[in-house]
């Protein structure tokens, strides 16, 4: 079968984020599809960006057909970068014909953080003889972002377009797979049809598990003496955002300097450089701050914590419920996980891996950390173990690519 992904943020291991159309890909690519992915020239989320000199440049990565289309670069989330959304629609309107004769999809997948290219996927679809199974795809959850998140209006033509966009793809689509679980009434109230709506999660990568690179020598070193210290470290590893946050993690660690507890994050991110800022002029002992490292090497990042953190700044959005990947490897970590959000039933919850607390919130996340110190090792060790279990039963890449896969006949 012959599957066409359209996703203009699309990475791969080598470029990096976004993962998943690349993780998916590669597992049809197994089961003996022939797999296509049109992306846009450049993506803020990637760390390294094709060099396009084309307006349409094909690659190979392990596999996989990748097609680029030259949109332009853009910073920030401003016009320019509006712009470069409306170039990727047209340009795949403008090489309709020329994918109807040369990747001939059988299934069109439209991988979403913006709606409206769902209109383009579509007509490749169905605008021939020959129809296409076309699945809409939901990451982000399109104008709800913009409008509960980023303030604006539902007037504003921007978001107006978008939901413009989001209507006609849960109208239209054959099927819509959806990340966020609990996101079905909503979309049935934009024009989903209830038999439509499917839920297929992120996950994890079980060759990145069973494969690690090794920590750089600054990580290892200091989670060495950590350990030989005898201290109890709870770790976060991941973007420094506001939304992840981390301010109240920093604070928390500040509040328990006098207990044999030691905090370490890894990562980096917009808000790095005022929460290290925060640490010195508050001289907190117990906090350590790393460079990110490989996704290859978290398993052994994670080996070394005792529990690991999570944290979601307080928003509506996670009504809709909560997908991201460092929940996944945090349970395939085997350890406990302090998950700080407000969201109906999660992963963690679900396989009663850890301890969900109110995002924000100080108290509760010293009461987690406690508990969590107070637990014998092998409680914490049988807490972990649920959640990888449950892992890898549900949430390995290869049984969601399947669980996708049933979904290619449907018409």
């Amino acid at each position: 079968m012959n599957i066409l992904y359209v996703e203009h943020y699309a990475g791969s291991p080598e470029m990096g984020m976004e993962f998943r159309p690349y993780y998916l890909s590669r597992e049809w690519v197994k089961m003996g599809h022939k797999v296509s992915i049109i992306a846009g020239d450049y993506s803020h989320l990637r760390k390294k960006n094709p060099d396009v000199t084309e307006d349409m440049q094909h690659t190979v990565i392990d596999g996989i057909d990748y097609y680029w289309l030259k949109t332009g670069s853009y910073e920030g989330n401003g016009v320019t970068r509006a712009m470069t959304m409306v170039r990727f629609c047209r340009k795949l309107k403008k090489w309709k014909k020329w994918i109807h004769e040369n990747i001939d999809p059988d299934v069109v997948i439209s991988s979403s953080t913006y709606p409206i290219d769902s209109i383009p996927s579509r007509k490749i679809a169905k605008g021939r003889k020959k129809k296409a199974v076309h699945i809409h795809e939901v990451h982000d959850m399109w104008p709800s972002t913009l409008i509960e998140i980023g303030g604006m209006s539902k007037l504003n033509p921007f978001v107006m377009v978008m939901q413009y966009g989001e209507n006609y793809a849960y109208k239209h689509a054959d099927a819509v797979v959806s990340l966020p679980k609990y996101s079905k009434e909503y979309m049935m109230k934009h024009g989903l049809k209830e038999d439509k709506f499917y839920h297929v999660a992120n996950g994890i990568v079980m060759s990145e598990w069973e494969n690690p690179d090794a920590l750089p020598t600054e990580h290892k070193e200091l989670l060495e003496k950590l350990k030989a210290d005898g201290k109890f470290i709870v770790g976060y590893f991941g973007g420094h955002a506001l939304s992840n946050c981390l301010m109240p993690f920093i604070q928390t660690a500040e509040q328990m300097q006098d207990e044999n507890v030691h905090f370490v994050l890894v990562g980096d991110g917009v808000e790095k450089e005022s929460l290290v800022k925060y640490a010195e002029e508050k001289k907190i002992s117990n906090v350590s701050f790393l460079p990110p490292v490989n996704k290859r090497a978290i398993p052994n990042l994670t080996e070394a914590f005792d529990c690991t953190y999570i944290g979601a700044m307080d928003s509506p959005l996670y009504r809709f419920g909560a997908c991201m990947n460092k929940m996944f490897d945090g349970m395939m970590a085997g350890i406990p996980v302090i998950f700080a959000i407000n969201a109906p039933p999660t992963p963690v919850s679900d396989a009663n891996c850890g301890i969900v607390i109110p995002p924000e919130d100080k108290e509760e996340l010293k009461k987690a950390v406690r508990a969590m110190m107070n637990m014998s090792e092998e409680e914490r060790r049988e807490m972990g173990q649920r959640g990888r279990t449950e892992i890898l039963e549900k949430y390995s890449y290869e049984k969601l690519a399947k669980q996708f896969e049933e979904l290619f006949e449907k018409k």
